[in-house]
């Protein structure tokens, strides 16, 4: 869950846009062993870099550890513009979470 609440947490922090919400979609596929999210939010002017540049934040800086967690955690994850208006959406494709019965 903590590459859901990452992405989500960062559409609130920085890619708000006042009157407007984000869209959260969790994807869980019967049978598969890949769950997928998404989260979108309202900004185009913010974007987060992409997985192949991706850098390690040094001392002093107070951020920039949320996407290594989801670069940690997920399998994939990657982000494009928003289809149906400004803004972008965030993805990652997680191993789906299996609890013992």
């Amino acid at each position: 869950m903590l590459a859901l609440a990452e992405p989500a947490v960062n559409a609130v922090r920085h890619g708000h846009v006042r009157g407007r919400g984000f869209h959260l979609r969790l994807e869980v596929t019967a049978h598969s062993q890949i769950d997928r999210i998404e989260v979108t939010d309202a900004r185009a002017e913010r974007v987060p870099p992409r997985p192949d540049a991706l850098r390690l934040p040094d001392g002093a800086d107070s951020g920039g550890r949320g996407l290594l967690l989801v670069a940690g955690l997920a399998a994939r994850w990657d982000w494009h513009p928003r289809s149906e208006g400004p803004g972008k959406t965030l993805w990652a494709e997680c191993a789906a979470l299996t609890l013992p019965m």
